[in-house]
Formats: structure tokens, C-alpha cells, sequence
């Protein structure tokens, strides 16, 4: 059941709170002549709320043929760049809570993170691979102003030289090129900046805490300019509503200074299908019909596809068109890949103070 306030919740992407999959019950808002519904109205501004995430470890590790890496650290669970589309909004049901409104006022991070990534990486089975950070959920998320946590992971991933590839939404990225140049020069560190869309006011309506698109046209040449390996992910591409976007997002990134590039169709699992129906239905009343007949059309008739190879570019003629609109724009633009992250500069610190034996 959706709980759906009388005014859309202002500077949120969600429209709405509704019961996770695994709740054991259902509610749903009612009148109890108290004017308890018109107190509600009011309130247009829900908080962030930060939390604390206990962990034992901050490495997650994967198999998924999908995606170019195989190991991962999220520091938050939650992200309140609020982007309505974002995949990683149903997985707050496994902590009893809505993929809606909490997803994105419900944040959980792990202060001691950092402490734990040192700990792991010195265990003597430990074998280095590039770790992708902040994947789920954007680690440059606002929250990040005040916890610092993501720049602390990226010292100590710079202390044991450890590569790390990054992707993010966020202009707060700029702050820490102190770090990523100087892992840079190592071949330890590369960047994607995901751009779903160029019209400012959409922007506005569907990831509303995101940093805008001109500002992460600009964080891409700020690190290009730092001597950082940087790219442009249009993640996700939306039919009939971005898609048309695409070449234009290519070309605008490209003389940013972005040196590759990829794209990710739009993915709709569990609830996250309700949600983005709510939208679009208030946002994009015109168009809903539309996205939702092309987005079946390249899913084989569904909203979502969850099997390997399919779920992230889709299939059928129209997902097939917007490969070969993608390749041509590639190939036209010089698009081409970022160096090869370095895993042998690897080591993990000496902390007894003595001197290593070659060291000299």
C-alpha cells in the first residue's frame, strides 16, 4: 500500500513512501477528523536523517559478468540525491524500511569504515583487485560534506596504493582531487561521472539533491585537467523521455574532457516500477504512456529484466537501435578507454616503525 502525502514532499524524488516487499502488513493514510491529513500537508520537508551501519566489513565482493569489477565498498546505505529512477532503492527493504521517501531521508553509513578497510586489506590472504567505491549508493552524496567518510576510504586506499574506480553524480568529487591526482600518477585511480540528462529542469524534478548538469560537466574537466582518468556514463537512459538525449550528452562530456564513455538502459526492479509510474504520472503525464510502451518493447514485454547480459542495455529493435546510436556517436567522438588500473603497486604499510630490508 502507498502512503501518499497530499503535496509532493519539496526538493525529493519520491512522491511517495510505500510498504517494502517484506513487510508483514500494509497502511495507508485516512482521515481520523483530527485533521491529522492537513497536518500532514504540511509537511513538504522531510529531513535526513544519518544513522549509524554497524559492519564487520566494508568490502563487498561479487561474480556479476555485468559489471568490470569484483570487489566493492558502499559507504552509505541510502542516497539522498534522491533520483527516482535509482536501481538500489528497493534494497532498503532488507532493512524494514520504505524504498520510497526513506530511501531517501533514511541514511545509514559506516563511520568506521575506513579502520575496517585498513584492517582487510592487511590480512596476508588479502590479493589486490581494483575496488569500485560508492556503487550502489553515490558515495559524494550530500551527507558526505559532513562526514568526510568516502575522502578517508580513498586515504587509505591511497596509503596501501591500492586502485580504485569510482562513479558518481556529485560535483563534491572536485574536492578531493588532492587524492585522486596523486593516486593518478600511479595509474591507482579513475572516475565516471554519471549524466542522465542535460535539461536543467528535469534535472531538477527527477534527481533533485544531484549536483546540476552543468556542474558535472564541469567536475569532468576539472579532473581531466588534473591529470585524471575521467568518463561519462548516461546511466540510465530513459526511453521517451532522455534517450533522445543521448548524442548530445556524448558530445557535450566529450569537449569536457571525458576520454570514454558507456551507457546503462533504465532498470526498474521490485517497487522501484511504482514508484517511477507515480512520477511520471505527475511529472511527465504527456509522456507516460510512451516511455512505458518503448521501455516494454526493448524489456521482451516487461518493466524489468533481471538476467545477466540483458539487464543492463535490454534487447529487441529499439534496444538494438540505441547500441548502434551509442557505437556511431563513440566512434565519431574519439571516445576510447581509460588506462588500466595498476594492482601491483600494491602493499600493504609498514606500522612497527621499522625500515623495510630493500629500502634504501
Amino acid at each position: 500500500m502507498t502512503r501518499k502525502p497530499p503535496r509532493a514532499p519539496h526538493g525529493r524524488g519520491a512522491l511517495s513512501n510505500p510498504d517494502n516487499r517484506f513487510s508483514d502488513f500494509s497502511s495507508e493514510l485516512t482521515d481520523d477528523g483530527w485533521g491529522s491529513l492537513e497536518a500532514l500537508a504540511e509537511e513538504t520537508k522531510p529531513r535526513t536523517l544519518l544513522e549509524t551501519d554497524t559492519a564487520r566489513s566494508v568490502i563487498s565482493f561479487n561474480q556479476s559478468p555485468d559489471v568490470p569489477f569484483d570487489r566493492s565498498i558502499n559507504p552509505y546505505r541510502g542516497c539522498e540525491h534522491g533520483c527516482v529512477y535509482c536501481f538500489a532503492r528497493p534494497s532498503h527493504a532488507y532493512l524494514g524500511l520504505s524504498p520510497g521517501l526513506d530511501f531517501e531521508t533514511r541514511l545509514f553509513h559506516k563511520p568506521d569504515a575506513p579502520e575496517l578497510l585498513r584492517k582487510e586489506l592487511s590480512r596476508p590472504g588479502y590479493r589486490c583487485q581494483p575496488i569500485a567505491l560508492g556503487i550502489n549508493t553515490d558515495g559524494w552524496q550530500p551527507v558526505e560534506r559532513g562526514t568526510q567518510l568516502s575522502r578517508r576510504l580513498l586515504e587509505v586506499l591511497d596509503e596501501f596504493s591500492h586502485p580504485v574506480s569510482i562513479v558518481t553524480k556529485s560535483a563534491l568529487i572536485e574536492r578531493d582531487i588532492d587524492i585522486l591526482a596523486r593516486m593518478a600518477e600511479r595509474n591507482l585511480a579513475q572516475v565516471m561521472l554519471s549524466v542522465t540528462t542535460l535539461d536543467a529542469d528535469l534535472a531538477r524534478r527527477m534527481e533533485p539533491r544531484a549536483s546540476r548538469p552543468e556542474r558535472r560537466l564541469q567536475a569532468i574537466s576539472r579532473l581531466r585537467d588534473a591529470g585524471i582518468p575521467v568518463g561519462v556514463l548516461v546511466a540510465p537512459v530513459i526511453p521517451a523521455l532522455t534517450d533522445h538525449e543521448l548524442e548530445a550528452i556524448l558530445e557535450q562530456c566529450h569537449a569536457a574532457g571525458a576520454q570514454t564513455a558507456g551507457y546503462v538502459l533504465l532498470r526498474l526492479p521490485h517497487e522501484l516500477k511504482d514508484l517511477f509510474s507515480e512520477w511520471l504520472e505527475t511529472h511527465a503525464p504527456l509522456r507516460a504512456k510512451h516511455v512505458w510502451s518503448r521501455l516494454a518493447e526493448m524489456r521482451e514485454g516487461q518493466t524489468y529484466q533481471s538476467g545477466f547480459g540483458q539487464r543492463m542495455t535490454g534487447s529487441g529493435l529499439w534496444a538494438d537501435l540505441l547500441r548502434k546510436r551509442f557505437e556511431i556517436a563513440r566512434r565519431r567522438l574519439g571516445f576510447g578507454r581509460l588506462p588500466p588500473l595498476n594492482s601491483t603497486r600494491f602493499k600493504v604499510p609498514n606500522t612497527d616503525g621499522q625500515m623495510d630490508l630493500f629500502s634504501f
